[in-house]
This record gives C-alpha cells, sequence and structure tokens, in this order.
C-alpha cells in the first residue's frame, strides 16, 4: 500500500520486471543471490545509484521483514500449541525482542529457525524443544521470508527515492512498458507453430 499510496509506484509491474530475482531467491532461499541483479534492476527502474546503494544494502541487514513477521506468528503459535496465554503485555514484549532479533540475523537460510529458538529461550515462555515442532515447514517458511524481505528492501528502495524527490517516473513507465512488451513477443513466440 506504501509503495502504490506514497510512491505511486505499480508493485506488479515491478514483481512481473524483477520476476527472475525473486525466482532465484525463493529457489535459493537466500536474497544474497540476486543482491547486484536487483540493484541494477531498481536502478533501471528510476532510482538513482546513491540511493539504490545505500537502501538495499542495509536493508539486507536491517529490514528483514519476512523474518520479523515469521518469527512473531510462530511465537504466538507455539504458545498456543502449548496451551500458554500470553497477556498483552508478554505478547508486546515478545514482540519487541523478535523485531530485535530479526534486525541483525545473517543473510544464511534458516538463520529464522535459530532466533526463535534464542529468543524462545531467553522468554522462557514455552520449552525450546517445542520450536521443533516448526522444523518440517520451516524450509518453505524460509523461502517465503525471503520473498518478502527482498520485496520489502525494493519497496524501501522506491519510497526513499521519492521521499528524496529522484524517483524518475518516465524510466520507470518505459523500463516496465518495455519488460511488458519483450513478454508479449516472448509469449508469442512461444505460442507460434514452428
Amino acid at each position: 500500500l506504501i509503495a502504490w499510496g506514497f510512491a505511486r509506484v505499480p508493485l506488479w509491474d515491478f514483481i512481473k520486471y524483477a520476476r527472475s530475482e525473486f525466482l532465484l531467491a525463493l529457489g535459493t532461499a537466500s536474497t544474497e543471490a540476486v543482491l547486484p541483479r536487483i540493484m541494477t534492476k531498481l536502478t533501471k527502474s528510476g532510482n538513482p545509484r546513491s540511493i539504490t546503494g545505500l537502501v538495499v544494502p542495509t536493508g539486507y541487514s536491517f529490514n528483514l521483514d519476512g523474518a520479523a513477521i515469521y518469527l512473531s506468528i510462530s511465537l504466538l503459535f507455539l504458545a498456543q500449541a502449548f496451551g500458554i496465554e500470553l497477556s498483552l503485555g508478554q505478547q508486546l514484549a515478545a514482540l519487541g525482542v523478535l523485531l530485535l532479533t530479526s534486525k541483525g540475523m545473517a543473510g544464511v537460510p534458516g538463520s529464522s529457525f535459530l532466533a526463535l529458538s534464542a529468543t524462545a529461550t531467553a522468554l522462557g515462555i514455552f520449552p525450546v524443544a517445542g520450536v521443533a515442532l516448526l522444523l518440517g515447514a520451516d524450509r518453505l517458511m524460509d523461502s517465503m521470508r525471503v520473498s518478502v524481505n527482498l520485496l520489502g528492501n525494493c519497496v524501501a528502495t522506491f519510497i526513499v527515492s521519492k521521499w528524496e524527490g529522484q524517483l524518475d517516473y518516465d524510466q520507470m513507465r518505459a523500463t516496465f512498458a518495455a519488460a511488458a512488451s519483450a513478454d508479449e513477443e516472448e509469449s508469442a513466440s512461444v505460442l507460434q507453430p514452428a
């Protein structure tokens, strides 16, 4: 909503434009694999190189939206699985710890699982062995966390560029239009008989 409402960026067009980077990040469960490619695409999308060069690498360390969401939901799920009622104060304290924990996580697949284990131990809300309940789904969830983290960093780049008044809308529209027409040509060539 912020990308569309504040920066007026057609986010779906950007996702289609950068789909190969999103698919690579999804497949590797790591945003590190696409760092140079996503920075190039953000620059071609009308963001200045200076803003892209600051926001994206910083976001890789501190803007881990997917991890923060996953950790919070997982903690509440595990508390419910163990039949533990958390007061609003406990939930807010856990949320604060999890937000801080997610900010410095390494770009290693599965690091959120370790952060959740450490947070469960520190808060003492439920037995840390209960985190193993999530182990089966963690690889799938890790891929989803990575996608949300990557999208969050891209949106942050557009927001900062707009905020600084340096987002080139003409270049953005031209880039997205060129990518869309290339996709249409590719689809048409695939559908035509040889």
